[in-house]
């Protein structure tokens, strides 16, 4: 870097009296990008100077939702740290006359320190929405501490953003009305003023409010669900921003590389759960087999496991494909299990005969009659080269002469024992040879006592 150019630093100030959420997620990845798109530096600072609101767990849920993206901090403290900075400055503004105690309202109440407002236009540039001005008269003489010793939210951050050398404040759109405050002050305090950039607030599909309904919950919940973080950052970067291409999955370093505080919107940003479900899956698919394999298994209910403990790993390497075939994120494998969906894959299904009978309800007899031969055709299949392409190459032209519904219909019953599974060929890939004939021949038998009843 160049001794004449600025070193660009941002900053993600969550106040811990709540839990991080997407929203915030959004402003720290925006603010994190930026800083290391320029070689910068990427503050992170808890403002937990509301003592009675301010908790340890929410401070300790935004650490760990920003390190499970993997927003890494270049700096980390408290606004409480920094408490005597804001007295200096507070005792500062009162020595020159900017600032005096006061009645906090109109009816008392105690004492506050006011900042005393020259009722200017207050202009800047902002890199989303241009050039703004405000008049601050219609500000009046606004609080800045409730007492000598307990300076507030405007002055702790002036203060704050200009000890640390902010140079870039991003943050959401509701703290445009917070700028001309901050303006104020500073240039009272004769500090430097940032560039700002204020990004679009997040609505729901239907244009209202974000909500919990909507997905407003807590960042490690989603984690806890079974996103991956980079599917998280790759669907908050696109809540509001867009690259210059039709491309819509990006790593980190790719958002780091392309990532542009011009190319953010000022409309409001829509959270769409459909596109994070399949980023999501997009993601799931770039993992390796192996991965992918462990995560399942971690989700799949351990009474499950224990009760299939036999033959329980080799059969879900096998079913492997299909779970993801069928998910959004890895939650989804304890539904799917707990559902009984893959109960198939592990144990014969039992079910009453009358289930093999494929529409118009043929006779017993003749429903047997093309297991069997379906049976006498899977037999001339070599083990080793049973795949779902194989199996359905041995059966097709029978399955077709016969009638499709009237052959596989009772073959992939039999297999699955489910009005709804997989198809037949890559039943008989997942279940092996010996199985497959095994639960064939089980509908055959049982068809045949129907008959002679």
């Amino acid at each position: 870097m160049s001794a004449n150019k600025k070193e660009i630093i941002t900053r993600f100030a969550p106040s811990p009296t709540g839990v991080l959420h997407v929203g915030g997620a959004r402003t720290a990845l925006f603010s994190y990008l930026y800083a290391r798109q320029h070689g910068g530096k990427f503050i992170l600072r808890i403002e937990d100077t509301d003592k009675e609101r301010s908790k340890k767990e929410y401070e300790d849920n935004i650490i760990e939702g920003l390190t499970w993206l993997g927003l890494v901090h270049d700096e980390l403290y408290r606004q409480s740290d920094r408490i005597e900075d804001h007295k200096k400055a507070l005792q500062t503004l009162i020595e020159q006359g900017n600032a005096y105690e006061a009645e906090e309202g109109k009816s008392g109440g105690g004492k506050v320190i006011r900042f005393k407002n020259p009722g200017t236009k207050v202009a800047f540039h902002d890199l989303i929405r241009g050039d703004i001005t405000f008049d601050t008269t219609e500000l009046g003489d606004f609080v800045i501490a409730k007492n000598i010793d307990t300076p507030i939210f405007h002055l702790a951050v002036v203060v704050d953003d200009s000890t640390s050398g902010v140079t870039h404040i991003i943050r959401g759109e509701d703290h445009i009305s917070n700028t001309p405050r901050q303006i104020l002050l500073r240039k009272a305090l004769g500090a430097p003023e940032p560039t700002y950039a204020h990004i679009p607030i997040i609505l729901a599909p239907d244009k209202t409010k974000l909500s919990k309904r909507h997905g407003a919950t807590s960042l490690t919940e989603y984690r806890d669900r079974g996103y991956l973080p980079e599917a998280m950052n790759n669907f908050i970067a696109l809540i509001g921003w867009h690259s210059e291409g039709d491309n819509e999955l990006f790593s980190m370093d790719e958002l780091v590389s392309i990532f542009s505080l011009e190319r953010v919107q000022k409309s409001g940003a829509i959270f769409n759960t459909e596109k994070l479900d399949w980023l999501n899956r997009e993601y799931i698919k770039k993992l390796p087999p192996a991965e992918v394999e462990k995560k399942i298994e971690e989700r799949v209910p351990e009474a499950y496991r224990e009760a299939h403990q036999e033959n329980f790993l080799s059969v879900l390497q096998k079913i492997t494909p299909l779970i993801v075939e069928r998910m959004n994120t890895f939650s989804d494998v304890t539904s799917m299990f707990e559902g009984g969906e893959f109960d198939y894959a592990f144990a014969q299904p039992t079910y009453p005969p009358e289930k093999l009978f494929w529409k118009g309800a043929p006779t017993a007899l003749v429903t047997k009659q093309r297991i069997d031969n379906v049976v006498d055709l899977l037999q001339k299949i070599a083990p080793q080269e049973l795949t779902a392409d194989v199996v359905k190459s041995a059966i097709w032209e029978y399955a077709s002469a016969e009638g499709r519904g009237e052959v596989l219909w009772p073959m992939r019953f039999a297999l699955s024992g489910k009005d709804r599974s997989p198809d037949p060929f890559t039943l008989v890939s997942i279940l092996g040879k010996e199985e497959s004939l095994k639960r064939l021949e089980y509908a055959s038998g049982i068809l045949g006592k129907l008959d002679n009843a």
